[in-house]
């Protein structure tokens, strides 16, 4: 049985981290949550890294993480950096290392140069006694050419002679915890131990980021916790494999969501598994509705509109709170230099008298469509007060017409001089 925890509103506090920059963009403190991504090309394959790399941050991933496992990748990376340079787009770029970082790091010094931070896993950094050097090394490039590193602990590959050993001591305990308990606090001390290491080896703290990926939920919350209580390394969340479709964002929003609401987590990512040839995009779009949801940050004015019943057998408000959430995106590119704060609007677009007038009020612009039965006009409601009646079968188009004078008005050149 899962222990419930309810956490009052006023209580959520940001738990107390490490302030680190990677690139301009902070991670932890008092700085906003931060969106990341990953691409799944391969990174040899610059052009089509470049353009996957441009996509998610055009997109609005804030960090974005590329794979480096062999030579040609490592000599992909300073190339993929040049043009996204070249046409201005500053984007850190995190590299992914497992078993040979060590190697490429010192083999190809335009590689340390060109990423912004080094991700590296103490499960897979090397064996036996290599294990120790290996990672010495890593960190020593990370301190020689001033990059912040995100040790990066996953229940896939975990530092097996940490495990046994937690394993042994536990089975001799008069009351042994579960194995699932001992590999959650496998993952804890792995990752603090590892920072603890890098920190010996001269990296500040306030250059080393924590992650813990699991791919279930509860042991997710769980280990964060810990860390959270333990540590106060800058922490970034995500399950490694949430999974595809909505299995994927549920577990992500749910995971990362309760976290969230704890106060724990500096950066985020959503690990969803995209139809074959599918986008990556989507996994950035669910971590910006994650932290918009959670009223955390604001990222583009967001459309609410009613399910739909049986008192709402026209489709009309369907399409029209479609076409205004399509609107809204298509020009949040252009509106974000225009109307500062846009980001923050509310639409309500609902479907019939029951609910629709009042959540309209509650919303920064909103309209009531008839539902069946109902007198054929469209009161919509500005700042909780009505302002105009629509009619007829052009309501769509006008309605879109308020919207874009209501953006104008409020948060354009002279909305500052008018209040």
């Amino acid at each position: 049985m899962v222990k419930r925890r309810m956490v009052a509103l006023a209580e959520i506090k940001r738990h107390r981290t490490h302030k680190v920059n990677i690139r301009g963009v902070d991670v932890g403190g008092d700085a906003p949550v931060v969106v990341q991504s990953m691409t799944n090309t391969d990174t040899a394959d610059v052009e089509k890294s470049y353009e996957q790399v441009k996509e998610l941050f055009l997109a609005g991933s804030e960090i974005v993480r590329v794979t480096v496992n062999n030579e040609a990748a490592a000599q992909g990376v300073a190339k993929i950096r040049e043009l996204l340079d070249r046409d201005g787009l500053s984007v850190p770029l995190v590299g992914c290392f497992h078993y040979n970082g060590h190697t490429l790091l010192s083999e190809y010094p335009e590689l340390a140069k060109a990423l912004d931070k080094y991700r590296i896993n103490p499960g897979n950094v090397g064996f036996g006694q290599k294990r120790d050097r290996q990672f010495e090394m890593m960190i020593e490039k990370a301190i020689e050419f001033d990059k912040p590193v995100r040790i990066g602990v996953n229940w896939g590959s975990l530092d097996q002679d940490m495990l046994a050993a937690l394993m042994d001591k536990n089975g001799k305990s008069a009351n042994p915890a579960s194995a699932d308990e001992v590999m959650r606090e496998a993952l804890v001390q792995s990752a603090i131990t590892s920072a603890q290491k890098a920190e010996g080896i001269g990296l500040s703290a306030d250059r080393i980021v924590l992650s813990a990926k699991v791919s279930r939920a509860q042991d997710l919350i769980a280990v964060y916790r810990e860390l959270a209580k333990r540590s106060e390394y800058a922490l970034h969340l995500g399950l490694t494999e949430a999974g595809m479709g909505s299995k994927g964002i549920v577990a992500t929003a749910v995971a990362e969501g309760i976290l969230l609401q704890d106060g724990i987590g500096d950066t985020i990512r959503a690990s969803l598994t995209p139809e074959p040839g599918g986008s990556r995009v989507q996994e950035v779009k669910v971590c910006q509705e994650l932290l918009q949801v959670l009223g955390l940050r604001s990222f583009a004015p967001q459309v609410s509109a009613c399910p739909g019943c049986g008192r709402t057998t026209s489709t009309t408000f369907q399409e029209l709170a479609g076409d205004i959430q399509k609107f809204l995106d298509t020009q949040m590119p252009v509106w974000k230099a225009q109307y500062p704060g846009v980001e923050g609007l509310n639409v309500a677009v609902m479907g019939c008298i029951v609910n629709g007038p009042g959540e309209s009020k509650h919303a920064d612009i909103g309209i009531s469509l008839p539902g069946t039965g109902e007198t054929p006009v469209a009161p919509v409601f500005v700042d909780g007060k009505k302002a105009h009646t629509l009619r007829g079968e052009k309501i769509a188009e006008e309605f879109q017409a308020l919207v874009e004078g209501y953006i104008e008005r409020r948060f354009g050149a002279g909305a500052s001089k008018a209040a």
